[in-house]
């Protein structure tokens, strides 16, 4: 499929109905929702499951199929069983925590963006800033190693590749399970203040979980924490340096404003590009057509955040839009845990690199840069960038 410019999703997708089938690697069929309120309706309806196990669940590739049969997180549960895990991670993800540690993730940025001053130029902002922010935040905050991040990081690479096959996926899932697993057992001997730590000694220690139950969650929060947060970083800066009237606002702007970019800029790049995949557990009517049970549902996120009829000129950037009723990161029960922590992140990344670097710009030409179309996160491979 192609797209209009790197931000847009797939210009195909926008001229489908707002609910069709479409057929996916496996020759399944599934429904792609791509209005704004009928992804929101599939997402708080208890009719439309996110179970991957149930028959007609649309997984994203043979790969993704083998990963998650492999290692189920909470994001692939269930009512009770959806509930109870997450509500072991809840308070440590509040907004209150979350604030708590703008300090900490200010002294991160700073810090990076003095290693680019001080460093060579040309340099590439993925590997420089964009992936260290969010992973030395999520190391402290599970109490992962961040001396152990060349390891998670291609592990991931693997993990989200849309181009891994199933043996490779498998691979990668064990690996970092083991690693996890590993942690888990010897934090809940010698624990510290971390999220890692206080799961190992209340669930793994006790009984309640297995060392690689534990270590599955983890995997969720770390791969989750860094990985889609570094693209943000990445895309947004691409966006803005390519729209300089909306660069100037963002580098000028109070934390009111901040706050409206950040948001505007997650309903505009909208990173999840595959959609929240779910499968219908009774018939139910989204969009004027019948969806029987047991057929998959696609909730097309970055479509949706396009939708004239909720975003006025949905394809223009404008960071002083009041946009946070986007679903970048889904909606109900579902929504994703760690929203609050990526919404700092990306305000004090937004608020701080261009205000300190003014000058900054790319090395190349957009028409270079290799966006990630081969992985289930969207963003830039590598982002070039100089002053």
């Amino acid at each position: 499929m192609t797209r209009r410019c790197p931000f847009d999703p797939p210009a195909e997708l926008g001229e489908l109905p707002p609910v069709s089938r479409v057929r996916l690697w496996n020759g399944s069929t599934p429904w792609l929702v791509t209005r704004y309120d009928d992804v929101r309706a599939v997402l708080r309806d208890t009719r439309i499951s996110a179970d991957s196990d149930r028959p007609g669940y649309p997984h994203q590739s043979a790969a993704s199929a083998a990963r998650r049969k492999r290692a189920k997180s909470f994001i692939t549960m269930d009512g009770a069983e959806h509930a109870a895990q997450r509500r072991l991670l809840t308070g440590d993800f509040l907004v209150k925590k979350m604030e708590a540690l703008r300090p900490a993730i200010q002294k991160i940025v700073d810090d990076l963006i003095d290693g680019l001053l001080a460093g060579p130029k040309p340099v590439d902002l993925v590997t420089a800033f964009a992936l260290p922010v969010p992973s030395l935040v999520i190391c402290e905050l599970l109490g992962v190693p961040y001396d152990d991040r060349e390891l998670f990081q291609d592990i991931t690479k693997v993990m989200v590749s849309r181009t891994a096959t199933p043996a490779e996926a498998l691979q990668a899932t064990e690996e970092l399970l083991a690693y996890l697993g590993g942690l888990v057992e010897r934090k809940a001997s010698a624990p510290g203040d971390d999220v890692l730590s206080k799961l190992a000694v209340s669930q793994y220690a006790t009984g309640k979980m297995t060392a690689e139950d534990v270590a599955s969650m983890g995997q969720l929060l770390l791969v989750a924490g860094h990985e889609t947060t570094a693209n943000m970083i990445a895309l947004g800066t691409v966006a803005l340096l390519e729209n300089p009237s909306q660069l100037e606002l963002v580098r000028s702007g109070d934390a009111d404003l901040l706050r409206r970019a950040s948001e505007e800029l997650l309903r505009y790049l909208n990173i999840t590009h595959t959609g929240r995949r779910r499968v219908a557990v009774e018939d139910i009517e989204i969009g004027g057509e019948v969806i029987h049970a047991g057929e998959g549902v696609i909730a097309a996120g970055d479509v949706a955040n396009r939708d004239g009829a909720v975003f006025a000129e949905p394809d223009r950037l404008d960071v002083t839009r009041e946009a946070r009723h986007h679903v970048a990161f889904g909606y109900g029960v579902h929504q994703c845990l760690g929203q609050t922590l990526a919404r700092v992140e990306l305000q004090v990344v937004y608020g701080t690199l261009y205000r300190r670097i003014p000058g900054l710009r790319l090395a190349v030409p957009v028409e270079e840069l290799a966006f990630k179309d081969d992985m289930l996160v969207y963003g830039v491979h590598c982002l070039p960038v100089t002053w």
